[in-house]
């Protein structure tokens, strides 16, 4: 479901589209046309967002070198639930991180991963189904092979 503020973006990408403005673009050629229509402005709410995104792709892009020499992300993140009932995202360091908030944040990544598969897979069958039927793209979702020829260049 789309938050009322995703809905909100989604207008101005269309109200870019109807202006006439060049497609395909980039978010930046957007939020540029949004800005200077006055169709976006920064609320004091964003303000902080727009400091806890970029830590947020900050913490993401953190990588170690582990004992074995394996490139792992040093931060995760976990969803939890906070004692009011509101839900946090919580970052720790893999190294110093509690078990039960590397198996949260193990057991969401694997859950978005499998999100992120599942549209994949609704796309290519749309595709396939209505763009073309006559040659459709293959697709696996079985990593096992991609997993070893990717550990295999890294040893």
């Amino acid at each position: 479901m789309a938050t009322i503020y995703t809905r909100q973006m989604q207008d101005v990408v269309a109200k870019y589209r109807e202006a006439g403005e060049v497609w395909p673009a980039s978010a930046h050629q957007i939020a540029r046309w949004a800005i200077s229509r006055k169709l976006w402005a920064p609320q004091p709410s964003t303000i902080v967002d727009q400091c806890a995104d970029p830590l947020v792709r900050a913490m993401r892009e953190e990588y170690i070198t582990d004992p074995q020499g394996r490139a792992v992300r040093a931060k995760h993140a976990a969803r939890v639930q906070e004692p009011d009932g509101s839900q946090t995202t919580l970052w720790a360091d893999i190294r110093t991180a509690p078990r039960k908030h590397m198996e949260t944040a193990f057991r969401q990544r694997r859950g978005q991963i499998l999100g992120e598969c599942r549209q994949l897979k609704s796309d290519v069958d749309s595709y396939n189904q209505n763009a073309s039927p006559d040659s459709p793209i293959p697709m696996t979702f079985d990593f096992t092979d991609d997993l070893a020829e990717l550990e295999a260049l890294a040893s």
